[in-house]
């Protein structure tokens, strides 16, 4: 971005125009201020005693990150409002409107009542889940050859908001998580706004800690992330 502020402020405007050029670049650096301290701020709330359990359970799964695993957090609220993960699908809107007319009963769109940032979140989320996990990847696929792209996504937004369900309120590992994928996941959480340090933590520590919450510690003594291998295996 820094080359184009030059090649904007290199040039040769007339002044009122150079003032707005300038302007423009300060209220950028402003903005890119305000983003980076809020998204700092979302960094240290996942890892409080409020949220960093769930936030576990929801990171271990694929395509759920930092941000979209809080924006899913917040929106939920307290899981146990929900006794049963439809009703927590009909909360998000994923679920589908039912037309009935006499004895016949049809389905159709997603209602799209209920809380449109979670909806939002699960449907990034599921993009990227089909994307790098070979598991919602070929469900994806399967979906889509007979529903179409969008559909299909849709429906896997659902799926995961299932398997969010499942996994918040048993607090368990996802049986079709791959514990390598987790441990990355983990690491990158680790890792933004330099978390683990700011809690007096290194990487690898923040990481076996939440592997042990998981269950899965003992499936992980080393993985690879940002082109290096972590080993795990010494912890105590």
């Amino acid at each position: 971005m820094a080359a184009n502020e030059d090649w904007w402020t290199d040039l040769p405007l007339a002044a009122i125009e150079q003032l707005q050029v300038r302007h423009f670049w300060q209220t950028i650096h402003h903005l890119n201020e305000l983003i980076g301290e809020t998204e700092a701020i979302i960094a240290q709330l996942s890892a409080s005693t409020e949220w960093s359990e769930p936030m576990t359970f929801l990171m271990q799964l694929p395509g759920v990150g930092l941000y979209t695993g809080m924006t899913i957090l917040a929106a939920i609220g307290d899981i146990h409002r929900f006794p049963t993960p439809q009703q927590l699908v009909g909360y998000a809107g994923l679920g589908a409107r039912v037309r009935s007319s006499g004895d016949t009963h049809r389905t159709g769109k997603i209602s799209k009542r209920g809380r449109r940032e979670l909806r939002t979140a699960l449907i990034a989320s599921a993009w990227v889940a089909v994307r790098w996990s070979e598991y919602w990847g070929l469900l994806f696929t399967r979906l889509a050859r007979r529903i179409g792209k969008q559909k299909a996504i849709t429906a896997i937004a659902r799926k995961l908001l299932v398997v969010i369900w499942h996994v918040w309120t048993k607090q368990e590992a996802d049986r079709d998580a791959d514990p390598q994928a987790v441990a990355r996941s983990l690491m990158t959480w680790a890792s933004q706004h330099h978390l683990a340090h700011s809690q007096g933590l290194h990487r690898l520590d923040f990481v076996r800690q939440r592997l042990r919450l998981l269950g899965i510690h003992d499936k992980v003594s080393s993985f690879r992330a940002n082109g290096r291998t972590h080993y795990l295996a010494t912890a105590t």
